[in-house]
């Protein structure tokens, strides 16, 4: 991945988190599990977050299919001090972000969908 693509993933990652400051942290990950880019606080690690987004969206994907759910396009996870949504960005990545506690879950949808459309075309 050239510097210029993952610059324009990390910018992009920064202006969905101005757009929705409810989204605390955001990264795109590769199925794979490898982190492409990634907008996180110092105390958020980075392998931890792509392994884990790797396996929940794998998961994911084959509960949707097995059920007859059609493709993936997000897995949702509420806890006690927020949330944790992925967001399937084509084939090959997955855009994950951490929200607050009582955000407007509805804008921060929104939000995701305009990024992954973007972040889509950056990868090419």
């Amino acid at each position: 991945m050239d510097v210029s693509k993952t610059e324009g993933m990390v910018n992009r990652l920064r202006e969905m988190q101005t757009a929705s400051p409810e989204i605390e942290a955001s990264a795109v990950v590769s199925v794979d599990g490898l982190i492409i880019a990634s907008a996180l606080p110092a105390e958020v690690e980075e392998d931890r977050v792509s392994a884990m987004s790797a396996a929940m969206l794998s998961l994911g994907d084959r509960i949707a299919m097995e059920l007859g759910r059609g493709g993936l396009e997000q897995v949702y996870i509420r806890g006690d001090h927020g949330y944790v949504i992925l967001s399937s960005i084509g084939e090959e990545a997955v855009l994950t972000a951490l929200a607050r506690e009582g955000a407007k879950l509805g804008l921060v949808f929104l939000e995701m969908r305009r990024a992954a459309k973007d972040l889509e075309r950056i990868l090419g």
